[in-house]
């Protein structure tokens, strides 16, 4: 499936991205609404991955322009407090945007687009909490295919639809579910295998310096550095990757750099895009990957 995918993703100020294809959007950070202008009118709907302000300020304007009888609906972290508190607040600010659904969700839990996609939350570990209590997700959009069972596939086709005829679908075929599109939302790089078998991950990379390089204060939240990005990508099945969410820190020239250098260092040869500080990048996969001349 060939989506198109714009957004915005500048650590500490704003985070969103657009889907098309699907009406979907991930996170939902300030400034939203000016860039999008009526491609916001596509979004029905809304997955937030936490409660920071730079990934869901976006949601008054948008609620604002957007709201309509049950649209959108904007899916959240089950156990984040924000979102109720959010909700009510914006049912009195802007009356009209009562009908908007707000839908508390966790692993487990499917949302479905349609008869064929499934967003599916996974828990993250961006904010330190209980196993039990989930305030940051990530998200994997799913595609789901009936396929003939393995002991009848090989036979003729006439044979085949015969069989199912007979038996009926449920008992000659089975489910197969192949994820187009893994979404991080910000968190470290934890399991170096969530992301196998993805077509398109989008994955937070906020700092360029090896851990030794980064202050860890107890009470903050935790993201992903490039490095470790690269190393878990190199180990796995993804077709396409985007890089967002770095800090304002790092030039457009030394993000760049560090992106040449790891997919060198740990033999990345697929497509890698990125989101430079302060940018919106329209189309992402359209664009020329950055480690498109580096590899050469």
């Amino acid at each position: 499936m060939r989506l198109t995918i714009t957004g915005y993703s500048t650590a500490l100020f704003a985070t969103w991205y657009l889907i098309e294809e699907l009406g979907v959007l991930f996170d939902a950070g300030d400034g939203l609404t000016s860039v999008l202008l009526q491609k916001s009118r596509k979004i029905n709907h809304v997955f937030i991955s936490h409660a920071d302000r730079d990934h869901l300020t976006g949601l008054l304007q948008l609620n604002q322009l957007n709201a309509r009888d049950g649209w959108p609906v904007i899916y959240y972290p089950r156990d984040s407090s924000s979102f109720p508190a959010m909700e009510a607040f914006l049912k009195r600010f802007d009356a009209h945007t009562a009908g908007i659904r707000w839908q508390p969700v966790g692993p487990g839990d499917e949302i479905w687009l349609n008869d064929h996609l499934v967003v599916v939350p996974v828990r993250n570990e961006h904010v330190t909490t209980e196993e039990r209590i989930i305030r940051s997700l990530s998200y994997k959009v799913m595609e789901v295919k009936q396929k003939v069972k393995p002991e009848i596939a090989a036979l003729p086709p006439e044979e085949i639809r015969s069989i199912i005829m007979a038996r009926g679908k449920a008992n000659t075929t089975i489910e197969v579910r192949n994820t187009i599109l893994g979404y991080s939302g910000d968190t470290p790089v934890i399991d170096l295998q969530r992301w196998d078998n993805t077509d398109i991950l989008i994955h937070e990379a906020t700092f360029l310096g090896s851990e030794d390089d980064i202050k860890v204060v107890p009470y903050k939240n935790k993201h992903s550095r490039l490095e470790e990005v690269l190393a878990m990508v190199s180990t796995m099945n993804v077709k396409q990757l985007i890089l967002g969410h770095f800090s304002s820190r790092y030039s457009a020239e030394q993000i760049d750099d560090a992106i040449c250098e790891g997919c060198k260092k740990y033999n990345i040869d697929i497509p890698v895009h990125r989101i430079l500080p302060g940018a919106t990048a329209w189309n992402i996969l359209h664009a020329l990957p950055v480690n498109a001349a580096c590899l050469t």
